[in-house]
């Protein structure tokens, strides 16, 4: 176990080294100056030059790449030339936002989602897995901004059920949450349904009724916990991703978090500020996913890590 985990975080870093160079390179292909656009409209061009000479501009992109990646090995992921103010605390002050909305996002997906595919599986081929199974194809359907959109059309304008947007209590965490669990349960209903029903047509399922079991017992102590395993994984990533921000969601509803950020960020062409953020999203992303690795030989002794 030791040496897996080891293996896995050496190909972590080097993952993530990947992310940042790709990152790096695809915002200096951007054609808009930085400098300019901190300097102003009417700068003078020495102003300009200035401040391109102030933040390392005027360096080879190489250079300036080489630099960041060994502030990167010392916990610096950079300063933030628009917002004045190092990169790392910066996210940090709205990720707890982030992990509000994140971990109810999460939990609404596996709340609407599971039931949903496990009723299908029970009642297969019949009209109720049939309007499941179409609920969840609509919901794969609709963009989440736009489901986001209509909730707050008619939830939050016409009805004034929640608030419009913004950050607050539990009610202003409804129509995100709603947004993202429903949109994310219909891969956990599709996931779910598939996995009872491979578990249902296995040999030891039906040597549980032959030894007289319920029904019940036998759906909750033999099935789900066999089934549930894919559906793990998938909750591993998403809730990574989740924390990473949720840019779409989080600027649809104005919900102050890393997603917003970053959006503010890209707008601003602010290069410290997109990188940090992108690489955080990624260090969530790619912990998660071991974690999941790790949590299945766990979860299933017959799993090995190799």
């Amino acid at each position: 176990m030791g040496r897996y985990a080891a293996r896995r975080l050496l190909l972590a870093c080097i993952t993530l080294l990947g992310i940042s160079l790709i990152t790096f390179g695809t915002v200096f292909l951007v054609p808009a100056d930085p400098a300019a656009m901190i300097a102003g409209e009417k700068a003078a061009a020495q102003t300009v030059e200035s401040i391109r000479r102030q933040l390392g501009l005027d360096q080879p992109i190489y250079v300036q790449y080489l630099r960041y990646v060994w502030r990167l090995l010392h916990g610096d992921l950079g300063f933030s030339y628009v917002r004045k103010s190092p990169v790392l605390p910066y996210i940090l002050h709205f990720f707890p936002a982030t992990l509000r909305l994140a971990a109810a996002a999460a939990l609404a997906q596996l709340a609407i989602g599971l039931p949903i595919g496990l009723v299908s599986a029970l009642k297969r081929y019949s009209g109720v897995d049939r309007l499941g199974m179409l609920f969840a194809l609509v919901s794969l359907s609709i963009p989440r901004f736009w489901l986001g959109l209509l909730l707050i059309y008619f939830l939050a304008f016409h009805l004034r059920l929640f608030p419009l947007g913004g950050y607050g209590g539990l009610q202003h965490m409804v129509l995100p949450t709603l947004a993202m669990g429903i949109t994310g349960s219909a891969w956990y209903a599709r996931v779910f349904r598939s996995s009872v029903l491979d578990e249902i047509m296995a040999d030891y399922v039906r040597t549980a009724r032959g030894k007289g079991l319920k029904e019940k017992t036998i759906m909750l102590r033999h099935i789900a916990p066999n089934a549930i395993r894919p559906v793990i994984t998938m909750w591993g990533m998403d809730l990574g991703y989740f924390l990473g921000g949720m840019v779409v969601v989080e600027t649809v509803f104005n919900w102050p978090g890393i997603g917003l950020q970053a959006w503010k960020a890209v707008r601003s062409l602010d290069i410290p500020m997109i990188m940090g953020t992108v690489l955080f999203a990624s260090t969530f992303i790619i912990v998660s996913n071991i974690l999941v690795d790790i949590s299945y030989a766990w979860l299933d002794p017959r799993v090995r890590l190799q």
